[in-house]
């Protein structure tokens, strides 16, 4: 049996870990803050920083943007699938921005 993929908080230890599947996980990536953006700290391996701002911005939005690698210079309007919607809202409910992924 595959191990579950958890999502713990480390700004916000109080906060109980969240299982994520394994798509989600993959999809992390498309939310998360660049290293050495301002506000962003060292990140260890499996770490991930997501800005408050952004989290809040793409809950009331509902939708986030993606480079094309096919035409860099245009950004592609995604709707945030359930899934994703319920993680940010999460992260903003909890006020959680550091998390370590587990699994």
């Amino acid at each position: 049996m595959d191990q579950p993929v958890l999502l713990v908080p480390i700004d916000r230890p109080e906060v109980a870990p969240r299982r994520v599947s394994p798509r989600l996980r993959t999809q992390l990536v498309y939310f998360m803050s660049a290293p050495g953006e301002p506000g962003v700290p060292a990140l260890a391996e499996d770490e991930y920083w997501f800005a408050a701002a952004d989290v809040a911005r793409w809950v009331d939005e509902g939708v986030f943007y993606l480079v094309s690698p096919l035409d860099t210079a245009n950004m592609t309007e995604v709707e945030i699938s359930e899934e994703q919607e319920t993680l940010l809202q999460w992260l903003k409910d909890e006020h959680v921005q550091h998390v370590r992924i587990v699994g």
